[in-house]
């Protein structure tokens, strides 16, 4: 698993959001992740793994 993203970068998904965002704010990190949609402000908490594997590029 590589993690290449930390706290305060924006990511873009693979998928995006319903809102048709697809650019999160990361604004947590451990055990778990938690993302804040750039456009609507939604957040979610995703697993590590599960955020990993969802994020397509890092935007710093």
């Amino acid at each position: 698993m590589d993690i290449n993203f930390s706290v305060g970068d924006k990511v873009k998904t693979k998928k995006p959001h319903a809102c048709g965002e697809n650019t999160w704010t990361v604004t947590r990190m451990g055990a778990d992740v938690k993302l804040t949609c750039v456009k609507c402000n939604h957040t979610v908490l995703l697993t590590l793994e599960k955020a990993v594997k969802s994020v397509k590029e890092v935007l710093r």
